[in-house]
């Protein structure tokens, strides 16, 4: 009995470890690569947005952008130390605004330092090449059918060099005092021309899930 019971608990520990964490969340809709071929980008390619409304700071010391990656044996948590970027809140409507984020690759970190500094090199982010990936939203709609605070933002998203439009759920909540956005969808690695399939007995799976929660505050 005492021998049964250590191998249910042994195989219980290795089912989880070989669960998909991408497995139960949205997949974000990708688009064509409006640039297909990665190229080496400068430090502040992106161009700052428009401001039409109130802009409203994304930054570390209100928000976060985390990742889990997994492999046949088990998964890795993540996420970037350093970013920048805007919610230009419009009308105080989700709808009429936008959010535009920057990311310093070179601050990622994870749960394994070994792991970390293998991120920043080329088999993943290769940041040395490529030090910043952004995110500009293009539209915000409603999903009345999932609720108030349900809605689909779209948007580009450039990493590795490779721009793809992208579509994900998102939460928004937006109140006299703050907006917040928390969205948890998986993204196909691939799709941005990172390739690294890892060791031969622990691949790597293709689905990244993001895990977005920004808390911005407004002025009053």
């Amino acid at each position: 009995m005492k021998y049964t019971s250590l191998i249910v608990i042994a195989l219980s520990l290795f089912v989880a470890a070989c669960e998909d964490p991408a497995a139960n969340k949205p997949a974000a809709t990708v688009s064509e690569s409006v640039n297909s071929q990665p190229t080496a980008q400068p430090v502040n390619t992106a161009p700052k947005p428009e401001i039409r409304g109130d802009a409203l700071a994304v930054a570390p010391d209100n928000s976060k952008i985390e990742f889990v990656g997994s492999k046949v044996t088990g998964k890795h948590d993540g996420g970037f130390n350093q970013f920048t970027g805007t919610i230009d809140l419009v009308n105080g409507k989700a709808e009429d605004s936008s959010v535009f984020v920057e990311i310093d690759m070179a601050s990622v970190f994870t749960d394994a330092d070994g792991l970390t500094e293998h991120l920043k090199k080329a088999d993943f982010f290769d940041v040395e090449k490529f030090p910043k990936s952004s995110f500009r939203s293009t539209k915000i709609v409603a999903d009345t059918a999932k609720g108030a605070d349900s809605f689909n933002v779209a948007g580009d998203l450039t990493l590795h060099g490779v721009t793809r439009s992208i579509s994900f759920p998102a939460t928004i909540k937006i109140s006299e005092h703050e907006v917040m956005v928390n969205a948890e969808f998986s993204v196909n690695r691939k799709d941005f021309g990172i390739n690294y399939a890892g060791m031969a007995n622990d691949l790597i799976r293709d689905l990244v899930v993001i895990k977005l929660d920004l808390k911005t505050p407004r002025k009053n």
